[in-house]
């Protein structure tokens, strides 16, 4: 045994007692750290550079990052990241994405993607990006995912003005404020937007999370739509010198700055042609959802005010018809006929169980014009399908008949279809070019159907409403017409979750 101990000692190795071993290995793992995850998308960025630090607040409160030599971590090809950071997990951190030679991004754009002095990329494809290109996202460390989009860049900049810096306090603002900006429910910023040019792929994917990716997509999607921008970096970088400046973005644009009002129909185009790219009719339905939102937020950002010179004013929704209590959902106002004028013809209102039918007066919602009429709607129950109809004709409906999606549909979802009406409940005709589109509203309650879709394509006859909790859910559609006039609500519809 001696020859043994002689060579080891003879290696340089350290021979320690078990006491030793266990005291060392102490304290090498009692120093705590939290790992920070999250995605850079806009589309997916590939091999970015990625770089998070603690935010601390000096003697006078003011928060700024405690920067630190470290390596960067690499995104994956998911655009996912993961960031150890030594401490424990409290307080706020920054994250910094910034690109070089080998850094790609997918265009998230359709049809193609141009590029400066280069060929144009196709939808789906990767391209590279120039090392001017960053993006900025930050987030508590108890709990959160800290995603890098341009819309989390702008968030942060716009803290950055605050006189406490990158305070909690701060950036919570921000982000509300930049989702008011989009016409984003409250806590959009912080869901993972989805890989646009893969949506077929995904499941559960919620329209808000599809509407911000589509926000984002806006971005480089000016780059197509105008010369004067050759990168998506100059178009980030002349955004965040607005917000830098003036804690705003020029509303409808000065024919210089990027506005607010370019980047809103860049995102209503968008959701309209990855409509005609995607096979899912889930999918599609969401974006349908998605492209009537960003519509309806173009048409009313002339009207927003501002006020003070770090906020932007506006709750972000655009018309009435939306209830409180269902921020954060896929829920859309639909479009309200903004008056109050109580006179309207009767219609009689078919509801069907099977074969059998049989007519109930429903309460009329009063317009300036005649209103629109609602068409059949039914729900896809597992037993007996319920009908509802409001047309105008007094003969009875018939029945109607159930299709069948493509795809299977989730046992928490419920499928409606429904038939345009032909009529105006004062037995007008209305053409199909009269329908801007319907709404569909929900609950727990057939009394307080407090949730609502908006459909802003009258083609479109077919609804799959997701994400319903156990229990009895109650659905009733109206047609909404091109001057603002909705139908009464058809007959109450349901079925068991």
């Amino acid at each position: 045994m001696l020859p043994a101990v002689v060579l080891l000692s003879g290696c340089n190795l350290d021979i320690s007692s078990d006491d030793d071993n266990t005291s060392a290995q102490s304290s090498v793992t009692t120093e705590p750290t939290v790992q920070i995850a999250g995605a850079a998308m806009k589309g997916v960025i590939q091999q970015g550079l990625v770089v998070a630090n603690r935010l601390i607040a000096d003697k006078d409160g003011y928060y700024s990052p405690q920067r630190q030599a470290a390596k960067p971590v690499l995104t994956a090809d998911d655009g996912s990241y993961e960031w150890q950071l030594r401490g424990k997990a409290e307080g706020w951190a920054l994250v910094e994405l910034t690109a070089d030679g080998g850094t790609r991004m997918i265009c998230d754009v359709v049809p193609q993607c141009d590029q400066a002095g280069g060929a144009t990329v196709a939808f789906g494809q990767t391209m590279p990006l120039d090392s001017n290109f960053s993006l900025l996202g930050a987030g508590d460390l108890r709990m959160e995912t800290v995603n890098l989009t341009p819309l989390t860049h702008l968030a942060v900049t716009l803290a950055e003005r605050s006189s406490e810096g990158l305070s909690p306090v701060a950036i919570s603002n921000a982000y509300s404020t930049v989702e008011n900006w989009f016409g984003l429910p409250t806590g959009a910023l912080r869901l993972t937007p989805p890989d646009l040019t893969n949506l077929n792929a995904t499941t559960g994917v919620t329209a808000d999370a599809i509407q911000v990716a589509i926000a984002n997509a806006a971005f480089l999607a000016l780059v197509n739509d105008n010369t004067q921008w050759d990168s998506i970096s100059d178009v980030l970088a002349d955004v965040t010198s607005q917000v830098s400046a003036t804690g705003q973005i020029s509303i409808t644009g000065d024919g210089t700055n990027v506005a607010l009002a370019d980047l809103v129909s860049a995102a209503a185009l968008q959701s309209s042609e990855l409509q005609n790219v995607v096979d899912s009719s889930v999918i599609s339905q969401k974006l349908v959802v998605v492209e009537y939102r960003n519509v309806q937020r173009f048409k009313t950002i002339a009207d927003v005010n501002e006020e003070g010179d770090t906020v932007v004013v506006d709750s972000g929704n655009t018309t009435d018809g939306t209830t409180d209590g269902t921020t954060g959902g896929d829920e859309t106002a639909g479009t309200d006929s903004g008056s109050t004028t109580d006179s309207s013809t009767d219609t009689n209102t078919d509801t069907s169980t099977d074969t059998s039918t049989g007519s109930t007066d429903e309460q009329v919602a009063g317009t300036t014009e005649p209103d629109t009429s609602g068409g059949e709607t039914s729900t896809d129950t597992t037993t007996d399908e319920t009908v509802a109809d409001t047309g105008t004709d007094t003969e009875t409906s018939e029945p109607v008949t159930e299709t069948t999606p493509e795809e299977t549909v989730p046992a928490n979802t419920a499928l409606l279809s429904w038939t345009a009406p032909l009529t105006r409940e004062n037995g007008e005709s209305l053409a199909m070019g009269e329908i801007a589109g319907f709404e569909v509203v929900y609950g727990t309650s057939a009394e307080n159907l407090d949730q609502s879709l908006a459909i802003g394509d009258a083609s479109v006859d077919e609804l799959l409403v997701d994400e319903l909790t156990e229990g009895t859910w109650y659905f009733a559609i109206r047609t909404l017409d091109t001057d603002g006039n909705r139908s009464r609500l058809s007959e109450v519809v349901y079925k068991q979750i």
